[in-house]
């Protein structure tokens, strides 16, 4: 199977050797994003709820990009720099996928790119 890099300019380009994703046929493998604004390039102002719906909204794009959409996920992974953000994050997490959500894990990481307080990874159907 051939692979194709997904690229849209609706999110902040990455500054490290990354494809926004992934497509291999009838999947998508969407990149880890973060809560940056593409018209600023800076995170989200607000908090997690500011961040989190930032990444939400890039990650929306990306895989939109990709052919595909958030009410195709069928995994992520989230990546929180504080598990005390995790109720804040899940608020703002299930307006976006309000009706059978994706699997999922959530891991508490020592840090993450830039400061961020949550990055999202997704895999998606086309």
């Amino acid at each position: 199977m051939q692979k194709q890099v997904v690229h849209t300019p609706k999110v902040p380009p990455a500054r490290v050797p990354l494809s926004q994703a992934i497509k291999v046929g009838e999947w998508v493998f969407a990149s880890g994003q973060l809560g940056l604004d593409v018209k600023t390039g800076k995170l989200a102002e607000g908090g997690i709820a500011a961040e989190t719906r930032q990444v939400c909204e890039n990650l929306k794009a990306v895989l939109e990009a990709g052919g595909s959409s958030l009410e195709k996920v069928v995994k992520v992974t989230i990546y929180l720099a504080d598990m005390k953000d995790l109720m804040d994050m899940n608020n703002v997490f299930g307006q976006y996928f309000p009706k059978d959500p994706p699997a999922r894990t959530t891991f508490q990481c020592v840090a993450l790119v830039g400061g961020a307080r949550v990055e999202i990874e997704a895999i998606a159907h086309v």
